[in-house]
């Protein structure tokens, strides 16, 4: 579990793509207590860390994620979101956050408001439905408040603090971001069996 509040913005170093992808990012995380097998979040994917060094650390992803996540798009230099899994005591500063990617949200609109950023946001049909004014989104491992909702647009607020800290401010209009919807949302649309 996690909670959307990104720790780094680590870099992919090497993509081995033979077979599932390995990916070797760098970071400045202290990984001296990161056992092998733990999971970190990497712009909202929940990836298991089977290497690690002082300054990096590899992952492997299936071809099951690189078909649902935006990964698959990702080369050496890419700017990754990092968050390590929630540890018992951790502050949940966010909201409960599974790292299980829902699908891809297409940027459509960003624009400056006053010192904050207003970005609109695209969603697959089947995803709109989950997706609520002032309830949670996570966008590449972000989470975020939704502002306003119309169908399959949505958009979100970007304080100042977030769009420095995260890698928000590298995306433009057409790009594709990894979205996890509310949890909750997702349990309640199962119980009243939403189509």
């Amino acid at each position: 579990m996690f909670t959307g509040i990104i720790q780094d913005i680590g870099e992919v170093i090497d993509i081995d793509k033979s077979g599932d992808w390995r990916l070797k990012i760098g970071t400045r995380f202290d990984l001296t207590t990161t056992q092998l097998g733990a999971s970190i979040a990497c712009s909202g994917c929940c990836l298991t860390v089977v290497d690690k060094g002082a300054e990096w650390f590899s992952v492997d992803v299936s071809m099951e994620s690189l078909s649902k996540t935006v990964i698959e798009s990702w080369e050496v230099g890419t700017k990754v979101n990092l968050e390590p899994a929630l540890k018992m005591g951790d502050e949940l500063g966010g909201h409960i956050v599974s790292g299980h990617v829902d699908g891809l949200a297409e940027l459509i609109e960003i624009k400056a408001e006053q010192d904050s950023h207003r970005l609109l946001l695209k969603v697959p049909k089947g995803l709109a439905k989950f997706i609520a004014e002032k309830g949670s989104v996570t966008l590449d491992g972000i989470s975020l408040t939704v502002n306003e909702v119309d169908s399959d647009i949505f958009g979100v607020n970007i304080i100042p603090h977030t769009w420095e800290e995260t890698t928000l401010k590298t995306h433009q209009k057409g790009d594709k971001l990894n979205i996890e919807i509310d949890m909750l949302a997702r349990y309640v649309a199962r119980i009243l069996d939403v189509k």
